[in-house]
C-alpha cells in the first residue's frame, strides 16, 4: 500500500520492446505480461515438469551423498532453522520430507533471536550437542557461521549448510553447502528462498534415491513430495523473495495445493485464523495475512511455536497454536503502533520529515524499542521517506541491533560492507540482502554509525531517481471494471515481488466518501460521463478526515472482487488518490 497522501508521479510501466507470442489472448493482458518482461506462452508455464534440475545447483553432490549416507546408517540429524517464516517453512520441509525420505527421526532447533541472535553460532552448536546429533542441517541460514561450523566439527558433527542469504568474502568450512547465490553458481536463479532451497535438495535426494532402488527394497512407495508445497508457497511469499518464473512455479503449485483442500493443518489453521477463504486463495493472502502471523512467534516470543504448528498433524492442536499466533501478531501490531508514533516524534525533532533537512540514510533508535519489531518499523519509515532506513534497539551487553530496509537502486548489504571496510571496528556483525539487512554494534558507537551510514548512502543517491513513483498498466474502460475481468487478471499470474500485481489509474467523481475503521477510507467513484458506480476502499490512510467533501480525484488501483455473505461485487483497492477538486 502506497503512503497515502505523499505526491507521487503516476507513469505508464514500461513495456518490453521484443516479439511476443501470445496468440489470441486479451490485448490488455498481453501488454501487462510485456510490461513484465514476459514475451511468450513458455515463460507463463507454471507446471513441476518446468523446473529447472537440482543438480544444477553446486555443492548438491556432496550435499546428497552425505544425506545418502545419513539414511542408509540412519544417523541422527538436527535441523538448525532461522526464526522468520521462510525458516519456519525451511524447517518443515527439511524434517517432513527428509523423513518421507526414510531418514531416522529428525529434530529441529531454532535461536531464540533475544538470546542467541541469528544463525549457527557456537553458542547453538552447544544447544544441539544436547540432542547428541551426528548431523546438523542448516536451512535458511549458515552461509556466514564461521565459527559455528568450526564449533559443530571440533565436536565431530557434520555440517550441511542450505541457504540463500549472500556470502561473504570468506565461506564456513562445512562439510556441503548449496546456495544459489553462492559465487559463479550454474542455477538459473538466484531468488529461491530458504524454503525453496531446502526442497531443491529433496528433489535431487530423492532422485538418487529413485537410482539406488531405495524405495523398492525398503518396500515402500516413493513419496510425493509436491505435498510439501503449500509451506514452500507461503516462504517464499513471506520472504519476498523476487517472483521470478521459478517462484512462481513453486508458489502457484502450492496455492492450487491449499484450494484443493491438500495443505497441512496447520496451514488450513493459519487461513482460518486469518479469515481467509482457502478456495480463493492468493499470493498476497500468504504474504498479508498468514505471513505475518507465523512471523509474530519469532518477532514476539520464540519461532518454536510457528514450527510446531506448521509440523502437526493434528487439526485440533493446529487451531489452537495457530489462536496463540494470532494474540502474537495482534500484540505485535500494538507495539508496532506505538513504535512508529515514536519513530515519527524523533523524524520531526531531526527535521527529516522537512525533505530539504531528510538524510540520505535514517537511523532510528529508542532504548524501549521491540527487537523483533524493528525491521517492520523501518520497512514503514522507508515507504513514509522513501530513503534506506534503520531502526535500532537494545540487545544486551552495551550492544544494539538493527533492522534496516533500503530503495530500489541501494544495495543495503553492499552499503554495510562498504562500512565494514572503512571503519572495521564499528560493526559487530553483519548480513543480508539488497533490500533487508541486520547488524549489531556497540551502544556508544551508534552516533558515530549515524554519521556514516548517511554518508555512504548519499554517495548512492546521486546516482538514482529519488522521485517517488507509481507505475500503472493503463486505464480501464467500463467494459473491464467487471468480476470476469478480475477473474482474469487474479488468475493470469502468481502475482508479487518483482512481478507485480497489475495497477490502473484513472480520474474518477467521487459520489460517496466515509471513513470506516478510523484509517480507511470507503468510496463510491464513477468515470466522468460514465454510469458504472465502482466500490473503492483505500487502506490505512493519514488523516482520512481530510479526503471527506473530495468531489474528483486520480486514483491508482487495483482491480479486486469483494466477497461478502455469498456476493461478489467488483471493487478498487486504492493505491494511490490524488485531490482534483
Amino acid at each position: 500500500m502506497y503512503f497515502q497522501g505523499i505526491k507521487k508521479t503516476i507513469l505508464p510501466r514500461p513495456v518490453v520492446k521484443k516479439r511476443a507470442q501470445f496468440g489470441d489472448m486479451h490485448p490488455l493482458l498481453q501488454r501487462i505480461y510485456l510490461a513484465r518482461g514476459i514475451t511468450s506462452l513458455e515463460e507463463l508455464d507454471r507446471t513441476l515438469a518446468t523446473l529447472p534440475s537440482p543438480w544444477l545447483l553446486s555443492g548438491m553432490e556432496s550435499m546428497v551423498s552425505h544425506l545418502i549416507s545419513a539414511i542408509h546408517s540412519q544417523q541422527r540429524i538436527c535441523v538448525v532453522a532461522d526464526f522468520d517464516a521462510d525458516g519456519a517453512t525451511s524447517c518443515a520441509v527439511a524434517i517432513k520430507g527428509l523423513q518421507l525420505l526414510g531418514a531416522a527421526p529428525v529434530s529441529f532447533i531454532v535461536p531464540n533471536r533475544f538470546e542467541y541472535g541469528y544463525g549457527l553460532t557456537p553458542e547453538i552448536v552447544e544447544l544441539v550437542k544436547l540432542q547428541n546429533p551426528d548431523i546438523i542441517v542448516t536451512v535458511d541460514n549458515g552461509i556466514s557461521s564461521i565459527d559455528g561450523v568450526k564449533a559443530a566439527k571440533a565436536l565431530g558433527i557434520k555440517v550441511l549448510v542450505t541457504d540463500h542469504h549472500l556470502p561473504g568474502q570468506a565461506l564456513p568450512e562445512a562439510d556441503a553447502i548449496v546456495n544459489p547465490n553462492l559465487p559463479d553458481d550454474p542455477f538459473p536463479s538466484s531468488a529461491l528462498a530458504g524454503v525453496g532451497v531446502m526442497f531443491y535438495v529433496l528433489m535431487a535426494l530423492r532422485s538418487r534415491l529413485r537410482e539406488q532402488n531405495w524405495f523398492e527394497q525398503q518396500q515402500k512407495a516413493e513419496p510425493n513430495l509436491a505435498q510439501l508445497l503449500d509451506y514452500v508457497a507461503l516462504g517464499t511469499v513471506a520472504d519476498v523473495v523476487a517472483l521470478d518464473h521459478i517462484n512462481r512455479i513453486l508458489v502457484h503449485q502450492g496455492l492450487l495445493r491449499i484450494r484443493m483442500g491438500r495443505s497441512h493443518p496447520g496451514l488450513n489453521a493459519l487461513i482460518e485464523v486469518s479469515g481467509r477463504n482457502p478456495q480463493t486463495i492468493m499470493s498476497s493472502d500468504l504474504g498479508f495475512a498468514l505471513g505475518p502471523r507465523l512471523n509474530a512467534a519469532g518477532r514476539m516470543d520464540d519461532m518454536s511455536l510457528g514450527i510446531q504448528c506448521l509440523l502437526t498433524e493434528d487439526p485440533a492442536l493446529a487451531k489452537d497454536i495457530a489462536q496463540q499466533l494470532d494474540e502474537l501478531n495482534n500484540d505485535r501490531r500494538e507495539i508496532e503502533g506505538q513504535m512508529k508514533h515514536e519513530a515519527m516524534v524523533l523524524l520531526a525533532e531531526m527535521k527529516a520529515l522537512d525533505e530539504q533537512h531528510l538524510p540520505a540514510g535514517v537511523c532510528l533508535f529508542d532504548a524501549n524499542w521491540h527487537q523483533g519489531v524493528i525491521g517492520i518499523l523501518a520497512s514503514r519509515i522507508k515507504d513514509r521517506l522513501h530513503r534506506p532506513v534503520i531502526a535500532f534497539a537494545p540487545s544486551g551487553k552495551d550492544e544494539i541491533k538493527g533492522s534496516a530496509r533500503s530503495i530500489p537502486g541501494v544495495h543495503i548489504r553492499d552499503v554495510l560492507s562498504d562500512i565494514a571496510a572503512a571503519h572495521p571496528k564499528l560493526l559487530s556483525k553483519f548480513g543480508g540482502h539488497a533490500m533487508a539487512a541486520g547488524m549489531s554494534l556497540k551502544m556508544h558507537d551508534y552516533p558515530h554509525f549515524a554519521l556514516v551510514f548517511d554518508e555512504m548512502v548519499g554517495k548512492r543517491l546521486a546516482a538514482i531517481d529519488l522521485e517517488q513513483k507509481i507505475y500503472s498498466d493503463g486505464e480501464l474502460t467500463e467494459l473491464e471494471m467487471t468480476i470476469e475481468f478480475a477473474d482474469l487478471l487474479q488468475n493470469a499470474g502468481t502475482w508479487g515481488q518483482e512481478f507485480p500485481e497489475p495497477v490502473f489509474d484513472g480520474v474518477f467523481d467521487v459520489i460517496q466518501a466515509r471513513i470506516v475503521g478510523q484509517k480507511h477510507l470507503k468510496l463510491v467513484l464513477r468515470r466522468p460521463g460514465g454510469n458504472l458506480l465502482i466500490d473503492a476502499i483505500a487502506f490505512y490512510i493519514d488523516q482520512p478526515e481530510k479526503w471527506l467533501g473530495l468531489r474528483s480525484c486520480r486514483a491508482a488501483y487495483k482491480l479486486d472482487i469483494n466477497e461478502f455473505r455469498g456476493n461478489r461485487s467488483v471493487q478498487f483497492m486504492v493505491q494511490y488518490l490524488e485531490k482534483i477538486s
